[in-house]
């Protein structure tokens, strides 16, 4: 009973975030903007990284539109999320996120 209504339920995501979300963490790695994905859970997980002004979990859907800020000593990257990938070549890594000014 119930099977199927629950997003887990089919092993997959939500339809409604499918293709238009990811995870934190895993953006920051296929973007390339953070080399390994344990570092940037790190980073999140240190209070380093926020999304639209708020300290972020590596747990956070990213979509397009999100501003990411990386706070490293006293450097603030941040960037705009133009495209949500699961996958990006060296080429096209930078083709996901466009850098803005900080805030």
């Amino acid at each position: 009973k119930g099977r199927g209504k629950h997003p887990r339920a089919s092993g997959g995501r939500c339809d409604r975030l499918k293709g238009e979300a990811m995870r934190l963490d895993k953006f920051l790695k296929v973007s390339r903007i953070i080399k390994r994905r344990t570092v940037a859970n790190e980073a999140c997980d240190g209070g380093r990284v926020t999304v639209n002004g708020k300290v972020a979990r590596a747990s956070y859907d990213v979509k397009v539109g999100d501003v990411i800020a990386l706070h490293f000593g006293e450097r603030v990257l941040a960037v705009e999320v133009l495209d949500v990938s699961e996958t990006a070549g060296k080429s096209e890594a930078s083709l996901l996120y466009r850098e803005v000014n900080a805030q």
